[in-house]
């Protein structure tokens, strides 16, 4: 009987346990808190927890020898040190985290030592390249040729989820949404390479539209050149990867930026109140009237989506900020944790959007585009299902050699991304693709 590790008892976890008992796999799930691994394992005899010290390269090795397959689902600053026990004990391994160049630098080892890590195996990443690459490689196939590529993704709370003026409520780790935010993007249109910097981040948007779902809101994300070279598309005019978010999300963070709200610097908050505080960074010396003041200042409404936003999140009231506060960020981060945290009674959604533009060998042109709109149940959230479940697929494959690789690797190999694919199907996780089919005889984004 296999014995798979999983290190780490959070959000995600649950269903990739799941489906590995299910399989009849054993498992050790480890985490620092090891009552989260009970809760989780809820006594199911092929399954046992253990205590995870991530800082403890010892603690870490002494769990990795004893399993035939490691999935680190950690911080993916953990994995490295995860990597190289897995390498000294020759272990198979498994993250949903991107693949980071001292991680990759490792591939030669890795095949040396006849073992695979898998990583980016996730959603996003990992479903978002499966599907794409899936498409791609078929038109190359047939001797066509990639013209335009979008790729759009997000973590969103289901539409009767929404309460609030943002339009928008934590799924997935808050502080590392709006981190996110504070990106950089590149990318490629009509053969121009377009850099965006951090602040004018949410200015450039785009909007899409989902069956049963409506506009959405979508800014670029990251650095999109890497995919044009991640999927061999280098015929490719434009390659876009963009964060899909509800109408507003974007206009409200980019007023919030302009205000400095999401800086790292220290300050000193002693004494004050958060109307005090959004008074001096506007240049007012009192908080009275601060709504309107603020309008002026933003040259918006007093009604406006923005000023609401900011008034929900309690930047206007007379409550005095935490004396160990120590940056505008942990402000604004906990203040919108908060009031925007999504119950377990309410539903998150995921939603994956790909667009392709392409020549066929004979010259012709045409589109696809392909969508995925995944909902959360009373069991478990999208993103928990649609994060764990490729990843719990891969072990299962490679454990029982469908997957026969060394080295590392993502999922942007047909040896990899089909029989996933498949598999993903039959838990109703589908990419549902439509052929120039609208009135204009496409179907672009």
């Amino acid at each position: 009987m296999h014995e798979v590790l999983v290190l780490g008892a959070g959000m995600v976890s649950r269903p990739m346990v799941e489906y590995l008992l299910e399989h009849s796999f054993s498992v050790t799930l480890a985490d620092q808190y090891i009552y989260k691994a009970d809760r989780i394992l809820n006594k199911h005899p092929k399954g046992k927890s253990a205590y995870l010290d991530a800082n403890n390269e010892n603690s870490v090795d002494q769990l990795v020898s004893n399993a035939d397959l490691v999935v680190s689902l950690l911080p993916f600053s953990f994995h490295p040190m995860v990597m190289r026990s897995c390498l000294h004990h020759k272990k198979n391994m498994v993250t949903t985290s991107y693949m980071k160049p001292v991680m990759k630098e490792m591939a030669p080892k890795l095949k040396a030592a006849g073992i695979i890590m898998l990583n980016e195996i996730g959603v996003d990443p990992g479903i978002d390249h499966m599907s794409a690459k899936r498409i791609i490689d078929k038109i190359h196939v047939e001797g066509g040729e990639i013209i335009d590529f979008y790729s759009f993704c997000g973590a969103l709370p289901s539409p009767e989820a929404i309460n609030n003026p943002f339009n928008y409520r934590f799924t997935w780790s808050p502080k590392g949404v709006l981190m996110a935010g504070k990106n950089k993007a590149t990318y490629k249109m009509n053969n121009e390479i377009k850099e965006v910097n951090s602040m004018d981040l949410f200015k450039d948007i785009r909007l899409i539209a989902f069956n049963g779902i409506g506009e959405m809101e979508v800014y670029p994300n990251r650095n999109s050149l890497e995919y044009g070279e991640l999927y061999h598309i280098p015929e490719a005019e434009t390659v876009f990867r963009g964060t899909i978010r509800y109408p507003g999300w974007c206009e409200i963070m980019d007023q919030m930026k302009r205000l400095n709200l999401f800086s790292e610097d220290k300050i000193d908050v002693t004494g004050k109140t958060y109307g005090q505080l959004m008074a001096g960074l506007i240049g007012e010396d009192s908080s009275d009237h601060i709504k309107s003041k603020l309008a002026d200042y933003l040259s918006v409404s007093e009604h406006s989506q923005i000023i609401s936003a900011l008034e929900f999140a309690g930047f206007f009231t007379d409550l005095t900020i935490a004396a160990d506060t120590q940056t505008l960020f942990d402000i604004t981060s906990d203040l919108m944790i908060n009031k925007m945290l999504l119950s377990k009674s309410e539903k998150d959604m995921v939603l994956l959007m790909h667009c392709f533009k392409y020549k066929s060998a004979d010259g012709k042109l045409h589109h696809i585009r392909s969508t995925l709109q995944e909902f959360g149940n009373e069991k478990n959230t999208a993103v928990a299902r649609t994060v764990a479940l490729p990843a719990a697929i891969a072990v299962r494959m490679i454990l029982e050699k469908r997957i026969n690789l060394s080295g590392a690797f993502i999922p942007n190999i047909p040896e990899i991304y089909n029989p996933i694919m498949d598999e993903l199907e039959t838990w109703g996780i589908k990419m549902e693709e439509v052929f120039d089919l609208n009135e204009a005889g496409i179907s672009e984004c």
